[in-house]
């Protein structure tokens, strides 16, 4: 099966191969230093689309004419994209190389985000929509196949850098959205459009580097081996047949589900409890940038924990309470139900180090990374469309946030399944 991971774990190699080496000492400073470019700019472009349109969500809906059901069908299509058109990326990169792949998804992102504000009506919109998330969910994929190719002894720290990219243009998008509309002259259009420009500048690079020799195909086959092929000497078994396989897909699913909703709905919440736009476009991107320090945080702790499951339960009980305070009183405590928030969504960083350390084998890291975020992701489509027509139907948010809330404890205990101390090969029979 094709991994569909975002940042994937992967167990430190205990030597480089002979190809990898020579294609690194070909590659040059240079080359390293525009990878080094290249990946930050593409890690700022991977959720700009998502929460740009998060932050002017009322004024789409009222410029489109569309209700809460079909609102929620669109906080839905990014988790289907990813799903989707992720499991692509590892063929497409072994066939072209991953920095034309790349290349090729920053292209998208440009062109998707120009293109939906001006494409005329609801099915257009989505259309455009879903072609800049085609274009984040292969950027996605392929930016951990970057990283092990250019820099094979500094893996951790590079994925802290792209994770922390990723975090701020998740934060800045959310931020800055509405004050750039507003200094646009006020029309939504311009303010979502504008977002592609930084998608334009990320591509730059990466036309570089796809003309690099050394990223063709079969200099990067061993990297990409590593995203997308499974090893045969590793031995074989059934990811199906493990419990934890399946606990920790059902834990991905759960947290993309409340990230999705937060991102898609929580500025509303806000404006409807009568909070400025600008400020619940803050107010959200507090929430995205709390993954900024916490994503270093939480998967050095979980790596000296054998269990899990209290980390889980932390972060669980912090969506509780933030969802209960959005309840009783969304306006009067907002910057702390954004902070409470905040910190449930980095059930994601704590998600990612599970799968490492829920296999013992590369290809494990394979599979269970393709299973627990590909089914994961499937899992997470009907959670915004469901809040969305609770919200239309209700007339208010005392449904939506219930079931919010309720999801929380299913993802509480999913979680601390997963994180026992176990192993998915053992679990399924693995064989040799």
């Amino acid at each position: 099966m094709a991994d569909t991971s975002q940042i994937t774990p992967t167990p430190a190699p205990t030597a480089e191969p002979a190809t990898e080496t020579g294609a690194l000492a070909a590659a040059g400073k240079w080359t390293t230093r525009l990878v080094l470019v290249g990946l930050v700019l593409a890690a700022l472009n991977l959720r700009p689309a998502i929460t740009s349109l998060g932050a002017l969500f009322e004024e789409v809906r009222d410029g489109l004419h569309m209700n809460g059901s079909v609102a929620g069908v669109l906080t839905s299509v990014p988790p289907l994209c990813f799903a989707v058109f992720g499991i692509t990326a590892p063929r497409l990169a072994r066939r072209f190389g991953p920095a034309v792949v790349v290349c090729a998804g920053m292209a998208a992102i440009a062109a998707g985000l120009a293109l939906r504000p001006f494409a005329g009506g609801t099915p257009g919109f989505l259309a455009a929509s879903a072609l800049a998330l085609m274009g984040i969910a292969v950027s996605n994929v392929l930016m951990p196949v970057i990283v092990k190719r250019y820099f094979p002894d500094r893996v951790g720290t590079m994925t802290g850098l792209y994770s922390m990219a990723l975090a701020l243009g998740t934060a800045l998008a959310a931020a800055a959205t509405v004050p750039v509309t507003h200094g646009l002259g006020g029309s939504w259009r311009t303010g979502l459009s504008v977002w592609a420009l930084l998608a334009a500048v990320a591509v730059l690079p990466w036309l570089l580097l796809a003309r690099d020799r050394s990223a063709r195909p079969g200099a990067v086959r061993g990297a990409a081996a590593g995203a997308g092929a499974e090893a045969d000497d590793e031995g074989t078994f059934k990811i199906t047949r493990s419990r934890t396989a399946w606990a920790l897909a059902c834990f991905f699913g759960l947290q993309a589900t409340a990230a999705y909703i937060t991102m898609g709905w929580m500025p509303q919440i806000f404006r409807d409890a009568g909070v400025s736009a600008g400020t619940a476009g803050v107010l959200l991107a507090v929430t995205m940038v709390m993954g900024v320090p916490l994503a270093f945080v939480i998967p050095r702790v979980a790596t000296r924990m054998r269990n899990q499951g209290p980390i889980v339960a932390v972060l669980g009980a912090c969506g509780l309470a933030g969802y209960a305070g959005l309840y009783f009183a969304p306006a009067a405590g907002a910057w702390a139900w954004a902070l409470l928030l905040g910190i449930s969504n980095c059930a994601f960083p704590l998600a990612l180090t599970m799968i490492g350390m829920r296999t013992r084998t590369g290809s494990g890291v394979v599979r269970l990374s393709a299973f627990a975020q590909s089914t994961g992701y499937l899992i997470s489509i009907p959670g915004p469309t469901l809040v969305g027509a609770l919200y239309d139907s209700s007339g208010g948010w005392g449904l939506p946030i219930a079931l919010m809330a309720g999801l929380m404890v299913p993802q509480i205990l999913v979680g601390s399944l997963a994180g026992r101390d176990r192993t998915v090969e053992d679990e399924a029979g693995m064989r040799d």
